[in-house]
């Protein structure tokens, strides 16, 4: 275990599986105390018990609420005030993909909804985190995009125009809130989660064969990363999209 977060506290949102559940886990793994937050209750406690069977020392507490509410929001980042006494970390990683196609045919409200939760829940988070803690000690922001958001797809376009807006979204904030906030971004490839079971599961061999290091990404991969630009060895990082793709960008494709 290392001890770099070692008394601090985050709140990682979406959570309960895939990407949140593996950062929430490397989060306690560094040391911090972990606020997890997901809509589904049964599934967010569940996910919590897992964590706590980890054995790492940090506590471990689950507030479900869903990250479109602002009543939600505030009462997840209270609770990680109230419990702990601070919120140095805020990782958005909560994010929807309900559209899939041509956006000729895309269902504008099926649209707005990713935007509403892609991108202005994770706005929102910030601006509570900010009035509640980090505005008057500092901390460390960490928004989940994708690669979708770097580079046009053709199949998730409403979720990468939505990531898009997040990346741009990370590098105001950063320039808005330093010196005391970092505010960064993390691009993933397709990463093995049920949320990309769509992109991958009908063929996953060749899914994986357009990446050069010939496998998609696990939730570890992402996990790991955030963990270090959550941590003070980033001290000197914001405003910063990092892609962790396997490569593929390197490619020239998506």
């Amino acid at each position: 275990m290392s001890a770099d977060l070692l008394g601090k506290s985050a709140l990682v949102t979406g959570a309960s599986r895939g990407i949140g559940f593996g950062v929430a886990a490397e989060l306690l793994r560094r040391g911090a105390n972990v606020v997890v937050t997901a809509r589904k209750v049964d599934a967010l406690e569940k996910a919590a018990e897992e964590l706590r069977g980890l054995g790492h020392p940090g506590e471990v507490v689950a507030v479900a609420g869903n990250s479109g509410d602002a009543e939600a929001r505030a009462e997840q980042v209270g609770a990680a005030v109230a419990r702990f006494g601070s919120l140095d970390v805020l990782i958005n990683n909560t994010g929807i993909n309900p559209v899939y196609g041509s956006l000729m045919e895309a269902d504008l409200e099926a649209v707005r909804k990713i935007f509403d939760v892609n991108v202005v829940a994770a706005l929102g988070y910030v601006q509570e985190a900010y009035r509640a803690w980090m505005g008057e000690h500092g901390g460390a922001v960490v928004n989940v995009a994708s690669v979708a958001g770097l580079r046009s797809t053709g199949v998730i376009a409403a979720y990468g125009a939505s990531k898009a807006a997040l990346i741009r979204l990370t590098e105001e904030l950063a320039w808005q809130l330093g010196p005391k906030i970092r505010v960064n971004a993390v691009a993933p490839g397709v990463i093995k989660t049920k949320f990309a079971d769509a992109l991958y599961s009908a063929d996953e061999e060749a899914a994986a064969a357009v990446y050069p290091m010939k496998r998609l990404g696990s939730p570890e991969d992402v996990a790991s990363l955030i963990g270090f630009l959550a941590s003070d060895e980033s001290s000197w990082i914001t405003g910063t999209t990092i892609k962790v793709d396997g490569g593929l960008l390197a490619t020239g494709g998506i």
